[in-house]
C-alpha cells in the first residue's frame, strides 16, 4: 500500500525480523496509538461521527501541519531527497496535497510528532489530470505514459463500480530517532484502518525502492500497477532522487496475515485525537466535537 517518497531507512530492517517479533512490536505500538497519533482532517470535510474525540481548533491544526512539515522537511533533506531550495526559509516541506489530504501523524513521548503520513481521497469521478500522479515520471515516457493512463482509468472504473473512493497515500517521514522501530509500520497499517473508517478505496501509492519500502507494502497487501498483465516499470524520480514503483492497494483486501491487525486499529482509531480547521458536514456522517479544553494527547 502506502506511500510516496522518501520512505525512512530503518522500517525495512523492522520488516525482516522473524515475523513474530514484528507482530508483537506492532501490537505494542498500536496499544499506545490512542496517545501517540493524531489525525488531521482536511479543512471543509466533514469528520465522520465514528470519531469520538474531535476538536476544531483551526490554529491548532496549522500549528500541527507546519510541524509535520518541518519534521518531513528534514528527514528529506537528510536523505538527499530535496535539496535546501526546495524547502521554505524555515525549513518547511510544502506540498499542494498538504492543504487537502487526511494527515496521520505520530508523536514522541514529548507529544511532538516524529512521523508522518499523508492520505488524499478523490471522488470516483476523478481524472489522471486530478491526480497527483499526474506529475509521475512515466506520465510523460513515450513508451509509458498512455499504458499509464489505462490503468490508472481502469482502476478508478473499479472503484466506481465497487461504489469506493479513490485515494493516493504519500508523505511518508520517519524521525531519525524511531528509525529501526515497527513506527513506520503502524502508519502503515494505521493508513488501511483510517481507509476502512472513511468508507474504504482503491488507490495507488509511488513506493521507494531503495529501502525495501515496496516489498514490504507489497507484504501488506499492495501490488504492482498493471495494464493488461504488463506491471508499470520502476522509475527514477529526479524530484526526490530516488528510484520508485507504483504500487495499487484494495482497502477492502490487506494481506490475511496483518488483517487482524489493521481491524485492531480501525477500532482504536475511533478514539485517537482528531483536529480539524473547520467545523462543517460533508458526504460522511454529522460531526460529533469534543470540548477543545480537552488534552490531545499525553505522554
Amino acid at each position: 500500500m502506502p506511500f510516496d517518497s522518501p520512505t525512512p531507512p530503518g522500517v525495512s530492517s523492522v520488516a525482516n525480523l522473524g515475523g513474530e517479533i514484528v507482530l508483537k512490536l506492532l501490537e505494542r505500538n498500536i496499544a499506545t496509538i490512542e496517545r501517540r497519533l493524531v489525525l488531521l482532517a482536511p479543512p471543509r470535510v466533514g469528520i465522520p461521527e465514528a470519531f469520538t474525540n474531535v476538536t476544531i481548533d483551526p490554529h491548532l491544526h496549522r500549528q500541527l501541519v507546519r510541524e509535520m512539515q518541518a519534521v518531513r522537511g528534514a528527514i528529506y533533506l537528510n536523505e538527499g531527497n530535496v535539496k535546501h531550495e526546495e524547502l521554505t526559509a524555515e525549513g518547511l516541506h510544502r506540498t499542494a496535497e498538504d492543504e487537502q489530504s487526511w494527515h496521520l501523524l505520530w508523536t514522541d513521548s514529548s507529544g511532538q510528532v516524529s512521523s508522518c503520513a499523508w492520505y488524499l481521497e478523490h471522488e470516483n469521478s476523478t481524472s489522471m489530470e486530478r491526480l497527483r500522479l499526474r506529475h509521475c515520471p512515466l506520465a510523460t515516457a513515450d513508451e509509458w505514459s498512455d499504458k499509464l493512463r489505462g490503468a490508472i482509468e481502469r482502476e478508478i472504473a473499479r472503484a466506481r463500480n465497487a461504489g469506493l473512493r479513490y485515494a493516493e497515500v504519500g508523505g511518508w517521514a520517519v524521525s531519525k530517532a524511531r528509525r529501526c522501530t515497527s513506527e513506520g509500520l503502524v502508519l502503515a497499517l494505521a493508513a488501511y484502518g483510517l481507509c476502512k473508517m472513511l468508507g474504504g478505496a482503491l488507490g495507488v501509492t509511488t513506493a521507494n525502492v531503495t529501502h525495501s519500502s515496496s516489498a514490504i507494502l507489497r507484504r501488506l497487501g499492495g501490488s504492482y500497477l498493471e495494464f493488461n498483465g504488463t506491471p508499470m516499470p520502476a522509475y527514477f524520480d529526479p524530484k526526490y532522487n530516488t528510484n520508485i514503483e507504483l504500487l495499487r492497494f484494495d482497502s477492502r483486501r490487506p494481506s490475511t496475515k496483518y488483517h487482524g491487525l489493521i481491524e485492531m486499529l480501525k477500532s482504536r482509531l475511533a478514539h485517537v485525537p482528531v483536529v480539524g480547521a473547520f467545523n462543517e458536514v460533508h458526504a460522511y456522517d454529522a460531526i460529533r466535537v469534543t470540548s477543545v479544553a480537552e488534552p490531545l494527547f499525553a505522554a
